[in-house]
């Protein structure tokens, strides 16, 4: 197959017709919201309570919502939508754009990035390369959502290594005045930025033409984006593409962090079943097994419940080559969350891979809490390094479901695409 790189046919970025909320600093603050994947019912209820008009009645439709469709929720939030465009709540901008988009956290860290519409590409193509597995489940919630409100309500975010003019211009942007700013409860500043220069368009479009990027978050959304476009039938039409924040890790990456494990088995059974095909460490606190996890070379994890906490390492290598076939010795074989799921939980604890039995925490007191509460075991695991995923996404490999955490997330609401505007 020939390199669609070579024949400039790699990544598309498209400015759009944004929608945006009609609002100062302080009361857009009050109307973004993180990603629909990582709100809990209570952040919902938190973020409604602090603005009715927050854009999480959209990507997170429920009983307010639902009313307002006749009993279904998506047909609510197309509503919602609508009834906030006709009272000035949003606003669609007269002009298509690009978007620099940047978010600083409150420990100084700063990602950069272009917002724009970028057309969609079979994996095949190697030119987006997703890394990590999708759940059927939401892929059809977010679909009936797309679908009944005809827009991308939220971005994917792709990252990959720029340094041409795609990246000069995220750079250029920062002695002019930002078309909004808010500041979110996380303590991240978001800024934004409308670039609306054809001459600058076209230099982004033939410097991106030579490149691919990497999923970091929204693999969901993207699968959605493709499913909505099959459906579609070939007809060309705004769902050619999605909604996106494109980011150079060279200059303004994210960071990456791990997501951790709570496994359905209890403290005493995890550790007599793990004994018998690894070393397992003297009993120590939570905090003293997270350092020597950092300092162990090779694949290694901790096990915790309450403050008492052990490091797993040493597999047996006999289980190990068993377990992970023809992944062993492959750049998804030796990723730690791949022997995670493969040879723990599957061949050693016996346990179906399922969401009922292996859950997700995006912090080590979240998973030490949801373990203690159900009478289970927090496993909590390092970050994977970007250019392991990189090298995973390459060789057409997935990882396991919610294997990495790229933050600051971009913040929902900062942009929406209506497919009739474009």
């Amino acid at each position: 197959m020939t390199d669609p790189l070579a024949t400039g046919r790699g990544l598309s970025l498209a400015p759009f017709r944004a929608t945006r909320f009609c609002a100062d600093a302080d009361t857009l603050g009050r109307q973004l919201s993180p990603p629909y994947d990582v709100i809990s019912d209570a952040d919902r209820a938190a973020l409604v309570q602090a603005s009715p008009t927050n854009v999480v009645r959209l990507i997170l439709p429920e009983q307010d919502e639902a009313e307002l469709g006749d009993g279904d929720r998506y047909a609510g939030a197309k509503a919602l939508l609508q009834d906030w465009l006709d009272r000035g709540v949003l606003a669609v901008d007269d002009e298509a754009a690009l978007f620099v988009y940047e978010m600083s956290t409150s420990e100084g860290s700063v990602t950069r990035g272009l917002l724009g519409a970028v057309e969609l590409r079979d994996p095949e193509d190697g030119v987006i390369l997703p890394h990590e597995n999708t759940m059927a489940g939401p892929v059809s919630d977010r679909l009936a959502l797309m679908s009944a409100t005809e827009a991308n309500l939220e971005p994917i975010f792709l990252v990959y290594d720029g340094g041409g003019a795609a990246s000069e211009l995220v750079a250029s942007v920062t002695d002019q005045e930002p078309a909004s700013t808010a500041s979110t409860p996380d303590g991240v500043r978001h800024r934004l930025w409308a670039v609306t220069d054809p001459a600058a368009h076209d230099a982004v479009a033939a410097d991106l033409a030579g490149r691919r990027a990497l999923i970091a978050d929204g693999h969901h959304r993207y699968a959605t984006y493709r499913q909505l476009q099959a459906d579609h039938q070939g007809q060309p039409g705004p769902w050619d593409r999605g909604l996106t924040l494109l980011v150079d890790t060279s200059s303004y990456g994210p960071q990456v962090h791990p997501i951790h494990r709570v496994v359905a088995l209890g403290w005493t059974r995890i550790l007599e079943l793990t004994a018998a095909a690894a070393e397992v460490s003297e009993p120590m606190s939570v905090a003293a097994a997270e350092k020597l996890l950092a300092q162990t070379d090779g694949f290694a994890v901790v096990l915790a419940h309450d403050d008492e906490a052990v490091l797993v390492s040493r597999l047996s290598s006999e289980i190990q080559r068993q377990a992970l076939g023809e992944a062993a010795g492959t750049a998804l074989g030796e990723l730690d969350i791949t022997v995670l799921h493969r040879v723990l939980v599957e061949q050693v604890w016996q346990l179906s891979d399922t969401v009922d039995n292996v859950g997700y925490a995006h912090s080590v007191s979240e998973a030490l809490a949801d373990a203690s509460h159900a009478g289970n075991t927090a496993v909590l695991v390092r970050a994977t390094p970007v250019q392991a995923v990189a090298a995973v996404a390459a060789a057409g490999e997935r990882m396991p479901r919610k294997s990495t955490l790229f933050t600051p997330k971009p913040a929902s609401g900062a942009v929406i695409r209506r497919f009739a505007d474009q």
